[in-house]
């Protein structure tokens, strides 16, 4: 016995080294999140193809606690599941691709925790990404922009009467009304111009059976070692014709090639004529923003509809932005600093052992001068509504409050927090360090691209603000043990600043004071009072007749 236990011991010192933690035991029976119960039946779930199994989920509505012992189930009968992702499944929590089906095992069109129906979901199991938010993140931007990004709802998941951790319930990138939404391509849309559309494409990895697709003509670099493969992922694999293989390849042929002529930027035969813009400026702005060390050369989606509904290839939707934000300890992924698209283009060709790479177009495009003016503009206008500390901050602690009861239980079960797991840079010993580097990242990474994009945020600011105070999201947030709060100042004036309890207790007052016209800094750290538990905490700042108050998160 004492020999089993010390190889038991040496083996999970192993893989803890490797990044990989060992599973333990989680005493699971209620959650504030929807549950999701699937049985195997004894069968092991592969990569490839789906095996039946059946699936309870129990979900008793916003608010209300749900319980694995619940028999009023929102979702009860059989799936097709299956391991999916590529690097992913290195990992001891696996993430899956599951289909609803019907008892003869046809799939059928399910409103999943209230999402539009269909019958293709995604149990995306969030491990390299510590704070669990980054994918989540990207995917709320892309909607705010106005295009459509996967909806997502945080669940827990019990597989085989095991508990296996928090899981993200996302929408399948697909064709549908309520999902990309381009026209329906037939097997019989072979001519005219129900064969225009509609189509996705992809630049990908080759995991998995669907993969077909065509080389491109053009490299991505001189004397590269690989092409590019557009892989075609509407309509399905076993369902699109030669004709339809043979147009959606002659129009981004066409593409490149005009981007490889000396007039591309034309307004009449160069790129505007080909591609959506604004949908290309927005896809820029979010792999720039999130750094990601995958973007534009994997997960990379593209789509196209029918000519006679604009017919222009667009980018996106976006997908996989779970190494971005500084979670990459390779291609300068946590560097606050740079473009990701110029490293990508003038640097990776230079490393030794890389295959997937960077269609030379991206680069050219983004630093053609009027992209890249729309890339600016677009940067300004956003700025001033979702891409900046407030708002993004809001959403986080937004997703840390919803996940505070469990995210205790994930990392109980997975015990990786202050363990190197493959990639991350960053290696928190808690989860408040995680977020608090992941805000970091992004206070700093918006800083960067406001120089690069020639924002200046406060004269801008500034200008569009009438009112005589204005107040920031203290940073870091969540924070430990200390934290800024910053205000704003049109006039001299008296200011108070104090900080209260989630009861309205005070705690503190960090100024009574008159201070000039300005930004201003105050500090403000728990080490003066030791006995402040983790929890909500509200500054709350007033100047004459305006009273101005914000929630900020202590996470010990």
């Amino acid at each position: 016995m004492c020999n089993y236990r010390n190889l038991l011991t040496v083996l999970s010192i192993s893989l803890m080294f490797c990044g990989i933690a060992v599973p333990q035991e989680v005493n699971f029976t209620t959650s504030n999140l929807p549950i999701f119960i699937i049985n195997t039946n004894g069968i092991p779930i592969p990569n490839e193809p789906k095996i039946t199994a059946d699936m309870k989920v129990i979900y008793r509505g916003a608010g209300i606690r749900n319980s694995v012992t619940d028999t009023v189930y929102h979702y009860n009968g059989k799936i097709g599941i299956e391991i999916r992702g590529s690097s992913s499944q290195q990992f001891p929590k696996k993430q899956y691709s599951v289909e609803t089906r019907d008892i003869a095992g046809n799939d059928i069109d399910v409103a999943m925790l209230g999402f539009p129906a269909e019958s293709d979901w995604i149990l995306y199991a969030p491990y390299t990404d510590k704070s669990m938010y980054r994918d989540v993140l990207v995917y709320q931007l892309a909607a705010k922009l106005g295009g459509y990004a996967s909806r997502y709802k945080f669940c827990e998941v019990m597989l085989n009467n095991e508990y296996q951790g928090v899981y993200v319930l996302f929408e399948k990138v697909k064709r549908d009304k309520n999902r990309v939404n381009i026209s329906k391509c037939e097997t019989a849309d072979t001519t005219g111009d129900a064969l225009t559309g509609g189509y996705i494409y992809k630049v990908d990895k080759l995991d998995g059976s669907d993969n077909q697709g065509w080389y491109s003509d053009f490299l991505p670099f001189p004397n590269s070692p690989s092409r590019i493969f557009y892989q075609y992922h509407y309509p399905k694999q076993e369902d699109i014709r030669p004709a339809q293989k043979v147009y959606l390849k002659n129009k981004v042929h066409d593409f490149e090639a005009i981007m490889n002529m000396t007039n591309f930027a034309d307004t009449t035969s160069g790129y505007p004529s080909v591609i959506d813009i604004p949908s290309f400026v927005d896809f820029f702005i979010l792999n720039e923003l999130s750094k990601n060390v995958d973007g534009y050369r994997l997960s990379t989606y593209f789509n196209k509809d029918r000519d006679s509904k604009g017919g222009k290839i667009k980018a996106g939707p976006v997908w996989d932005f779970n190494l971005g934000f500084g979670n990459a300890n390779y291609y300068d992924g946590w560097k606050t600093d740079g473009f990701v698209v110029h490293y990508l283009y003038q640097i990776l060709p230079t490393v030794s052992g890389e295959w997937f790479f960077m269609p030379a177009w991206w680069y050219k495009l983004f630093n053609e001068q009027k992209m890249f003016a729309s890339v600016k503009s677009r940067w300004t206008t956003l700025r001033k509504t979702v891409i900046n500390d407030a708002y993004l901050f809001s959403v986080i602690d937004s997703l840390t409050l919803e996940l505070n009861e469990a995210r205790a239980r994930n990392y109980e079960k997975w015990p990786i927090l202050g363990t190197w797991v493959w990639p991350n840079y960053f290696v928190g010993n808690t989860y408040g360090e995680e977020l608090t580097y992941l805000k970091v990242f992004i206070h700093n990474r918006i800083l960067w691209l406001d120089g690069a994009f020639g924002y200046n945020a406060i004269t801008d600011d500034i200008n569009m603000r009438p009112a005589t105070a204005v107040l920031m999201q203290n940073f870091p947030n969540p924070f430990n043990p200390s934290t800024a709060i910053r205000f704003q100042l049109s006039a001299a004036a008296k200011v108070q600043l104090t900080i209260f309890d989630i009861l309205g207790n005070i705690i503190c007052s960090l100024a009574d004071e008159y201070r000039p016209a300005g930004m201003h800094t105050i500090n403000f750290s728990t080490e003066k009072y030791p006995g402040l538990s983790s929890g909500v905490y509200y500054y709350q700042l007033k100047t004459g007749e305006v009273t101005l108050s914000k929630k900020m998160l202590l996470l010990k």
